[in-house]
C-alpha cells in the first residue's frame, strides 16, 4: 500500500459523500448479520427448515464481501492511497 506523499484535503461535500458510503457500509453489512442470525434461529427452532435456509446463509458472506470491497476502493481512492 503506497500513501499519499502531500496532505489530502477534503471539502465538507466530499466529507459528507464519504460518510454517508460509510453509513451505507455498516447499514448493509447489519442487514447481512441480520438475515445471518435469524437463519440460524430459524434453523435452531425448526431444523427441519435448514435445507431451504443454508442458501440463505452460503450468500451473506460474499455479498458482506462485496460490500466492503466497494467502500475500500472509495475509501482508497478519496484519500489518495493506492495498493502495490
Amino acid at each position: 500500500m503506497r500513501l499519499p506523499s502531500e496532505p489530502v484535503t477534503f471539502s465538507v461535500q466530499q466529507i459528507e459523500e464519504l460518510n454517508q458510503k460509510l453509513s451505507t457500509l455498516r447499514h448493509d453489512l447489519n442487514n447481512h448479520l441480520s438475515l445471518i442470525m435469524a437463519a440460524t434461529e430459524l434453523i435452531r427452532h425448526k431444523p427441519h427448515m435448514a435445507e431451504r435456509m443454508m442458501a440463505t446463509l452460503v450468500e451473506q458472506p460474499p455479498k458482506m464481501t462485496l460490500a466492503l470491497n466497494k467502500f475500500s476502493s472509495e475509501f482508497e481512492s478519496a484519500f489518495k492511497i493506492t495498493r502495490l
